[in-house]
């Protein structure tokens, strides 16, 4: 067996830490998503297409290369995290996020074909001021105003 220093190792390979919990909080982890976006907030990445209508299968697996799922794996310290992939079902894990969060940072409805990084790391923000965990849409949304209005009218 040849002797190699973790620096010659890091040279030819990948090297993550063997620490037993992450470290960083889930505001902590997407605060440096959103701040390496904002390095170059004007560079566009590739949103996702349509991940709304993939079979849960195929949306937690879909990624594509130059997405802000990219900027976030290429990054050690998230990779160190626990950051497994540059796909979707590994972020929605990592960042804790609900699928509607995930579609909304990088859906192709949302921007077209490309995102600017300052735009994208504003909705990671978003996401980050989210404290109740609840977020309605659509129908849902409409049923839940509906049913309020009807209780306080009652």
């Amino acid at each position: 067996m040849e002797y190699r220093s973790l620096q010659d190792i890091r040279r030819i390979a990948q090297v993550r830490s063997a620490s037993a919990s992450p470290r960083l909080s889930r505001r902590a982890r997407l605060e440096r998503w959103a701040e390496l976006l904002e390095r170059h907030p004007e560079r566009r990445w590739q949103s996702l297409f349509q991940t709304e209508f993939l079979p849960e299968s195929e949306r937690r697996a879909a990624g594509v290369d130059g997405s802000p799922l990219s900027v976030a794996y290429a990054d050690p310290l998230l990779q160190e995290e626990g950051l497994a992939s540059d796909r979707m079902g590994d972020a929605i894990a990592f960042f804790r996020l609900s699928e509607w969060d995930a579609h909304r940072i990088v859906c192709y409805c949302h921007y077209g074909r490309t995102m600017p990084a300052g735009v994208v790391a504003s909705q990671v923000r978003s996401v980050i001021r989210d404290t109740s965990g609840l977020r309605l849409g659509g129908v849902a949304a409409l049923t839940a105003l509906a049913a309020a209005t009807t209780a306080a009218l009652a």
